[in-house]
């Protein structure tokens, strides 16, 4: 499943590398349906009880993608470091959960609700 999302993911990646100039290295990760259901986006800070995702990416802008149906609906597009300050608001005021999810629930994710992090954008960092 994994090599299959990760298909899914570059398809996307490469898009937004050509849309956006190859200025800066980006990190791009696809919601797919289930963000509209719950109104919360999923972003992995651990792997198998290994830091990855948020926590150790290297790119300057992280890239969430919000599709339905395999077409983009939305998008958030934030410097890494601007998102890293946005979780941790959210984590001290509760907003934040911290869920297992991915393939066999290997993967330690924040659940953040979407409103929640585009009204702190331009307000924590």
């Amino acid at each position: 499943k994994f090599d299959l999302d990760l298909e899914f993911g570059q398809v996307y990646e490469k898009g937004l590398q050509k849309l956006f100039g190859q200025k800066g290295k980006i990190e791009v990760k696809t919601e797919r349906g289930k963000w509209l259901e719950t109104g919360n986006i999923a972003i992995e800070i651990r792997c198998r009880g290994k830091k990855s995702g948020l926590s150790i990416t290297e790119s300057d802008w992280w890239f969430h993608i919000l599709s339905d149906d395999n077409k983009v609906k939305g998008m958030l597009c934030l410097p890494v470091d601007e998102l890293k300050s946005i979780c941790k608001v959210m984590m001290r005021n509760g907003s934040a959960k911290k869920i297992m999810g991915g393939d066999n629930n290997k993967s330690e994710m924040l659940l953040l609700p979407i409103k929640e992090v585009t009204s702190l954008i331009g307000k924590v960092f």
